[in-house]
């Protein structure tokens, strides 16, 4: 689910009055390993529909109510409902539908906060959604029923975010080169070869790819290319460059590759993702 708000304010959209929907940005003990923390509720009864792109976010759904119908790269089918639940990095659209009776807490990771989070390798949540109690057992059962007991809605970000907070204080640091590495692929939005980064670090592309994918879920090859293409994405809404400019810009061999990745992260041509 989108997440546009300050803390406490409502989501400013056409289905205002639909839903409600807040955001709190972590604290500094979580910054880079939490990029929000969100709340939010169904209001009235229909039908929900949103669409997500490929992203460096994965999230941590807590629910109180309803499941949601969640399908990789499709539209979810009958079987596809997931109420609490973690997902893995995806390199595709997720397509998330709701029936007006959702209620949820969702926490925010960066690939880097994730692992360390868990404390599992983040291969096995890649292209899945997986329950609750098989990420954090015991633990987060009794999160989730204290956050479904919380008075309020500024509790339950209270309780959330110290949650998360103790769980990291324990944890694991992530490896200095994977750190490295992930941070040149963000700063580089995407451009910097995984030969590159291997020949820096002293490893085969082999077996950087295999550490990459335990720690963050995905290759250094597939998290270029979605930074690239989220990088793309927001230079379409605010420059006024054309398509080849921005292909160009962003380390495309043309505008026909880019278009290509569009449909595949998106499943939508760059034009039409653009103007929504």
């Amino acid at each position: 689910m989108p997440a546009q708000t300050k803390d406490g304010h409502r989501y400013p959209s056409p289905d205002l009055g639909r839903f409600e929907m807040a955001r709190r940005l972590p604290g500094p003990s979580l910054r880079g390993m939490v990029s929000d923390i969100c709340f939010y509720r169904e209001t009235m009864p229909g039908r929900f529909r949103n669409v997500e792109y490929a992203s460096l976010t994965v999230p941590l759904v807590i629910s109180f109510a309803e499941p949601f119908a969640i399908g990789l790269g499709r539209n979810p089918g009958d079987n596809d409902r997931f109420a609490s639940f973690a997902a893995g990095l995806y390199a595709g659209p997720v397509v998330i539908e709701s029936f007006g009776g959702a209620c949820c807490v969702q926490i925010n990771f960066t690939p880097l906060g994730a692992r360390r989070f868990f404390g599992q390798p983040m291969s096995e949540l890649t292209d899945r959604m997986v329950g609750l109690d098989d990420v954090l057992g015991v633990e987060g059962i009794v999160l989730r029923e204290k956050l479904g007991n919380a008075e309020d809605r500024s509790s339950r970000f209270d309780m959330a975010e110290a949650f998360v907070a103790a769980r990291l204080a324990e944890a694991r640091e992530t490896p200095a080169e994977i750190a490295w590495a992930y941070d040149r692929i963000i700063m580089s939005g995407g451009r910097f070869h995984v030969s590159s980064l291997a020949g820096r670090l002293g490893w085969s592309r082999k077996h950087l790819s295999a550490k990459f994918s335990d720690a963050i879920g995905v290759g250094p090859k597939t998290l270029s290319r979605i930074v690239r293409f989220n990088r793309a994405l927001g230079l379409s809404r605010q420059d006024k460059s054309d398509w080849a400019d921005i292909a160009a810009d962003c380390g495309y061999a043309d505008q026909s590759h880019l278009v290509r990745e569009f449909r595949d992260l998106a499943g939508q041509t760059p034009t039409a993702l653009a103007v929504r």
